[in-house]
């Protein structure tokens, strides 16, 4: 449960990262920001699955890159449901999109469960490999 709150604040953080970055993409406020990552996680959990069900021949096509036009259309959709969030194109979308999805990933990777960084050691063992 922690690692869940510390991954919706990450994301509500790189919401207004992506704001600042892309142009065409606003969030309002922090407060908004929380909003809109708790809205986009439950549209990903509810619509994003059935939205790559029905494009799955497209998606294979071309070899997942379709994936990210969904992802872009879920955060295009959010901000005609929260007032506080206002993208002006699907072009910002997409490239805040996938500039959330990096974040998210990195995110996932890097915090279990419990709320703890993971981290993994690289050394080199004694026959120079790494281990």
């Amino acid at each position: 449960m922690k690692g869940l709150i510390i991954r919706w604040l990450i994301s509500a953080a790189s919401l207004l990262l992506v704001s600042h970055v892309v142009p065409g993409f606003h969030v309002q406020s922090f407060l908004y920001a929380l909003l809109a990552a708790l809205f986009l996680g439950i549209l990903n959990a509810i619509v994003r699955p059935i939205l790559i069900v029905l494009t799955l021949p497209l998606t294979i096509f071309t070899l997942g890159f379709f994936l990210l036009i969904i992802n872009g259309f879920m955060l295009w959709l959010l901000s005609g449901l929260i007032k506080g969030i206002y993208i002006d194109s699907f072009g910002s979308a997409f490239l805040g999109a996938l500039i959330l999805s990096i974040i998210g990933w990195l995110s996932s990777s890097m915090i279990n469960e419990q709320g703890r960084v993971r981290y993994v050691d690289l050394r080199k063992g004694s026959d120079g490999r790494w281990q």
